[in-house]
């Protein structure tokens, strides 16, 4: 046994033991405000902060200890300050990288794990309705920051001629829409056009629906549940697949679906997540993240419905690629990408 190789595991083992822990606490402080009540960047003293938040001072002196300990804080002379740059992640809702909201998603992890050793030992599924109410509202919380930093101003842009379509006036099919940030931002975006979103979980297509609403979009922007292979239409100017083909258990019957009902000029917007195409080159910070994940909700997913494929949310652009030749598309391009996102366009 080499000693300091298990020194270093170890010391890396208590790391990530202290991460997740920090994360329920993160979690704790953005459903009390925590975050929101240091925004300023001012200094706090445990009792003020208390006194802001209505929170109890003990405790509040023990969750700003761990963030001064973990360096999400800073403290000095008994007061703990949320530095600007840690204020944009954890407090401001409109700050293309706030994460705060999005960790529900790992909250989601535990509450599902008997599930998960169900899968493991069973048959690999689990679908996406089966998991903890804090799944759907954290994958919407978690994705909808980058959408509204990037897909108007970037990702749009990057595809071939379907900025201009939008603003003239397009129709456009929003697959996979969840609670319809998506299909919402891009609502606002161009109100020329008009925007179906469509999901198989009904629950998640009444919250959509809410978000039309209160964004003011709900005349242009409707949504209905539906599967990737059955959803009406054959007049798409653009069909949209934010980060939810590889959860999907069969992708190229789906891809064979966006293709029929494309108009012949038509696109696909694919945005998945960032992956390389070779586990080694995935052996990242972010590709690590997307396999944890992949493990309890994409591949699971997949595995519950027919073909089940099985792709994980690494799957890489090749087979990406695959996915869509085999569909009948004879043009497929990566038109952009971002460190979470790859953006691709297809088009027959």
């Amino acid at each position: 046994m080499d000693e300091a190789r298990l020194n270093d595991f170890m010391g890396k083992l208590v790391n990530d033991m202290g991460g997740a822990a920090m994360l329920a606490n993160v979690i704790l402080g953005e459903e009390l405000g925590l975050y929101r009540a240091m925004a300023d960047s001012q200094p706090v003293t445990p009792e003020a902060l208390a006194e802001k938040t209505g929170c109890n001072t003990r405790l509040l002196r023990e969750w700003l200890s761990a963030h001064a300990a973990s360096g999400y804080m800073e403290h000095r002379d008994g007061q703990f300050r949320l530095p600007e740059e840690q204020a944009l992640a954890l407090a401001i809702e409109d700050s293309p990288v706030y994460v705060a909201g999005g960790i529900g998603v790992v909250a989601s992890f535990f509450h599902d794990k008997d599930k998960l050793v169900n899968a493991m030992r069973g048959n690999g599924a689990l679908p996406w309705g089966d998991h903890h109410p804090c799944m759907f509202s954290g994958t919407e919380r978690f994705f909808r920051p980058g959408y509204k930093a990037h897909l108007v101003n970037e990702w749009l842009p990057a595809l071939d001629g379907v900025v201009a379509k939008l603003e003239t006036g397009a129709k456009v099919a929003d697959i996979g829409c969840g609670h319809g940030a998506s299909t919402v931002i891009m609502a606002q975006a161009f109100p020329n056009s008009r925007f179906v979103g469509f999901d198989y979980h009904a629950p998640s297509v009444t919250v959509a629906t809410q978000r039309a609403e209160e964004g003011g979009v709900s005349g242009r922007a409707r949504f209905f549940q539906g599967t990737a292979k059955s959803y009406p239409g054959d007049d798409y100017d653009l069909v949209c697949y934010f980060d939810c083909l590889h959860d999907m258990g069969d992708p190229v019957g789906a891809a064979k679906h966006a293709y029929e009902s494309l108009k012949p000029d038509g696109s696909v917007l694919l945005v998945e997540p960032f992956a390389n195409d070779t586990l080694d080159a995935n052996t990242t910070p972010v590709g690590r993240l997307f396999y944890a994940a992949s493990t309890f909700i994409c591949t699971p997913n997949s595995l519950s419905q027919e073909v089940g494929l099985g792709l994980g949310a690494q799957a890489g652009e090749a087979r990406l690629r695959k996915v869509f030749t085999e569909a009948g598309f004879t043009q497929f391009r990566r038109a952009t990408e971002t460190p979470f996102n790859l953006i691709l366009e297809a088009r027959k």
